[in-house]
Parts: structure tokens; sequence; C-alpha cells
């Protein structure tokens, strides 16, 4: 693609920012679809979110990713929040609009749509989530609207957890879900649960970690994702498979965040088979077979 003077630039800020996969995302895409765009990491010092926002849009940037530390900073610079993100409480998504830049948050929708490939059916399913983090927080919005059964939230410090699982059921206007401490996961009864691995334990480069080691726990997994995507095979994942589960990362969640941001942008639609494009682009930078 040749750049020019009509060329539309986004991008993605955060700290760090060195290792990002997002540029093989959209670059593929944009390419694929023959627009007139380019996508490259931004980093931000700490502290200089707000700046980086009207920077962005002084710059005329057609779109901004956001990710950790700043997808809450960002906020009070926003024109405007969609609902699900100002429910979130999280943005992870700028879109340039007249004024100043729109808030979204991809992540959820990306996750759903993952599970949507993968044939996992969050409706009727109960739900134990493993972390009472930022994203925890979402994956429990996200599967109470999905129309969960039943859903736990497993966490070392109850008081996050039960902040949670109360703001949840404000949400559904009934007791859906719970919170338990981290060790009282063998009281879980029955089984065939999907649990969903929502905190930072197995990254890169501490890969040989899950927040669950007991192998009774994973018997109860039907259904196990993680959403880290860094070792793309994480030792949560290999629990669940060696317990007879289905176990699936967080690669399509990160691609399908991606591409959801990138329709926004520019209201293209991204068939499937680009989707498949994007995502071994994005396996081939993080040199994944």
């Amino acid at each position: 693609m040749e750049i020019n003077g009509y060329t539309r630039t986004c991008g993605v800020m955060g700290n760090p920012v060195e290792h990002t996969m997002s540029p093989a995302i959209h670059n593929t895409l944009a390419k694929n679809l023959g627009e007139n765009l380019v996508y490259v990491p931004f980093h931000v010092p700490a502290g200089q979110a707000g700046e980086a926002v009207r920077g962005a849009y002084a710059l005329n940037l057609l779109g901004v990713n956001v990710t950790v530390p700043y997808k809450r900073e960002v906020i009070p610079y926003l024109k405007e929040i969609d609902p699900l993100a100002e429910s979130i409480g999280a943005v992870n998504t700028l879109v340039r609009t007249e004024g100043g830049f729109k808030g979204y948050n991809t992540d959820m929708p990306g996750l759903y749509r993952a599970m949507c490939q993968d044939g996992v059916k969050l409706e009727g399913m109960r739900v134990v989530i493993l972390g009472a983090g930022g994203v925890a927080r979402a994956v429990a919005i996200l599967t109470a609207k999905k129309g969960a059964e039943h859903i736990v939230i497993l966490n070392r410090t109850l008081e996050k957890a039960t902040g949670i699982a109360n703001e949840v059921n404000a949400m559904v206007g009934r007791g859906l879900a719970e919170a338990r401490r981290l060790e009282e996961y063998p009281s879980l009864p029955g089984d065939n649960y999907l649990a969903i691995q929502a905190t930072n334990v197995g990254m890169f480069p501490e890969t040989e970690q899950a927040v669950i080691e007991d192998r009774s726990f994973y018997e109860k997994i039907g259904i196990g994702y993680d959403l880290v995507f860094n070792p793309a095979q994480t030792r949560f994942m290999t629990l669940v498979q060696e317990s007879g589960g289905r176990a699936f990362g967080g690669l399509k969640m990160l691609l399908y965040q991606g591409i959801i941001a990138y329709e926004l942008w520019t209201g293209s639609q991204v068939d499937q088979e680009l989707a498949q494009k994007a995502y071994k682009a994005m396996k081939e930078a993080m040199h994944i077979s």
C-alpha cells in the first residue's frame, strides 16, 4: 500500500505497547479490504492519557484502541461513551466523531463472538469466573446479559468478588451471581461448568502457573476459557483438557475485539474468510504455528 496524504491512521495507546499484536490484525484487514489505512502503536507515558486522547483527535486519527493501563483513565476525556462500555466501566476503542471521540468496549463483544465461533453457548450455562478484577467484572456482566443460569465468582479476597456479584444481581434483579473465596472451589456443586480464567496468572513469562492446580476442580469443568493469549496454550487450558474438558485461549478474543473496532472505524464488514487471514497474520507475528 502506498502511504500518501489520504492515508488514515489508527493505532493503539498503552504502556507498555511495544509487543502488541494489534498491527498484524488491522493492517491485514486494511490491505485485504483495499482501504488506505495504517495502524501503529503509541507508547503513552504514565499520567498522559488525556493529552494522548486530545492529541489523537487533533492529529485527525480515525480511531484508537486503548490498552492497559488506560482503559478507565481515558473516559473523562471522551465526548460520548457507549452504554455497554459505561456499564463495564472500561473503554478499549475510541471512534472519531464530530467534536471528540466516542468510547466503546469491544473486548466483551469480541469474547462473545469468539465463543460463538467456537460453538460455546452462554445461555443456560453455569459459569465459574476466576478473578475479580476489571476483566472479571466485564465477563460477569457479559455472561449475565447472555443468559447464564448461575455465576460463581472465585477470588482470593472475597470483598471484590462480592462487589461484582452484588452489581450483577442488581442489574438482573435476582440472585444470579454469588461470590466465594478461591479456596472454596471444592464446595462447587455438580459439574459441567463453563470456567473463565480472568486473571493474569499463567501469562508469559510465568507460563507454568494456574490459579488452581488441584485436578479435582477441573473435573467439574466442561469448557474452559483462558483470556490470556500469550502463551497460546496455558497451564489452565492444559489442566482442563487433561480432565476431559474443551479448552480455549484468548487469541480469538483478541482477534474479534480488533475486528469489531475496525468495523466501527471504517464501516466495513469483515467476513469469516478475512477474519481467518487476520488470525493467521496475528499468530505469525507471535511465532505460533
